[in-house]
C-alpha cells in the first residue's frame, strides 16, 4: 500500500470517528459516506491526495469538536488550509439564513481554485441528496447554490457544470411544479 493510499484510509478513520453517532438528515446513513463521496467525486477529477484527503475532512471542523490545529499536526498544512477554506465562517448569531449564506459564500470567492474544486464535489453530494429527498427544503437550497456556483467557476470545469446542470434543472423542475 502506498503512502497516498494509508494517508487516505487514515482521514477516512479520523472522518468516521469524529463524525461518530451523527447522521445524513435525509437518508440516516452514517455521517462521513457524504464525506467519503465528496473524496470519491475529488478522486474522478484529480490524484492530488491534499485534495481528497481535505474531501474526506472538509466538514470535521465545522461539525464536530475537533481544532484546525489538530487537521494541521495530523494531516498537514495543504490539507488544513483546503479545510479551513471549506468551513462555514458564519455562526447563527450572525443573522438570518440569507446573511450567513452570503458572509459563507463571500469566504469561499476568495478560496484557491483546487479548494472550489472540493467544495463544488459537496454541491453535488448534497444537491443529489436534497432534489431526490426534499422537495421543500429544495426551494431553499437551490437558489443558495445557483448564487454560490457564481463564485466557484475557477474549481474544476467539468464538476461546475455538473453542479450548474444539476441546479437549473432541480429549479426549473420546482418552477414546473409552481406553474402546474
Amino acid at each position: 500500500m502506498s503512502a497516498d493510499q494509508i494517508l487516505i484510509l487514515e482521514a477516512a478513520a479520523f472522518a468516521a470517528s469524529r463524525h461518530h453517532g451523527q447522521v445524513r438528515k435525509w437518508t440516516g446513513e452514517p455521517y462521513v459516506t457524504h464525506t467519503l463521496e465528496v473524496a470519491a467525486i475529488v478522486a474522478q477529477v484529480t490524484d492530488d491526495v491534499d485534495m481528497i484527503v481535505a474531501a474526506i475532512l472538509h466538514d470535521v471542523v465545522e461539525d464536530t469538536n475537533t481544532q484546525i490545529g489538530e487537521v494541521w499536526n495530523r494531516f498537514g498544512y495543504e490539507v488544513a488550509d483546503h479545510v479551513q477554506w471549506l468551513t462555514d465562517v458564519s455562526k447563527l448569531s450572525d443573522g438570518n439564513r440569507a446573511i450567513r449564506k452570503a458572509m459563507d459564500r463571500e469566504h469561499i470567492a476568495k478560496a484557491p481554485a483546487r479548494t472550489k474544486t472540493i467544495k463544488l464535489a459537496d454541491l453535488l453530494s448534497n444537491s443529489r441528496s436534497i432534489l431526490s429527498l426534499d422537495e421543500g427544503f429544495a426551494r431553499i437550497y437551490l437558489p443558495e447554490k445557483a448564487a454560490l456556483l457564481e463564485v466557484l467557476t475557477e474549481g474544476d470545469l467539468s464538476l461546475w457544470q455538473e453542479a450548474q446542470e444539476i441546479v437549473q434543472q432541480g429549479l426549473f423542475k420546482l418552477a414546473e411544479k409552481r406553474g402546474a
